[in-house]
């Protein structure tokens, strides 16, 4: 096997197959989202850089901080379902298992109160350090 085959199956982090969807998440991103970025954006939270629309194995993240393993996800009403959240938990469970930890929060609550919201991200930096060292 060529060595490029070997390192595009050990890559699971923005597959090339995911590309041209993930462009288009990020031109087309939720209220939700747009607002959340607006605060998260250019290192501005704590100088931590997120990325959007992020991809790690075949999953899609809303938000992605690499220094701290640490996915963001926004959720809407579809969430509330059964199947969705089946969908979720074995995302969460498959993203875990990379040693991302996965905050997730409704988009009514990036709304009411976008504050909180970011101050409970922050409360989470530094998570895998902790877990580590126990």
């Amino acid at each position: 096997m060529s060595e490029k085959k070997v390192l595009h199956q050990l890559r699971r982090n923005n597959l090339p197959s995911l590309q041209v969807f993930r462009r288009e998440l990020r031109k087309h991103l939720t209220p939700a989202e747009v607002k959340l970025w607006t605060h998260i954006r250019s290192s501005q939270l704590e100088g931590r850089k997120f990325r959007r629309q992020h991809s790690v194995g075949r999953y899609i993240l809303d938000f992605y901080c690499p220094q701290e393993r640490l996915a963001i996800e926004l959720d809407g009403e579809v969430h509330s379902f059964v199947s969705a959240q089946e969908r979720d938990l074995e995302r969460d469970s498959f993203l875990n298992a990379q040693g991302i930890k996965v905050l997730r929060f409704e988009n009514k609550a990036v709304f009411q109160d976008v504050e909180a919201v970011l101050i409970e991200i922050q409360r989470h930096f530094g998570w895998f350090v902790e877990v580590e060292t126990k």
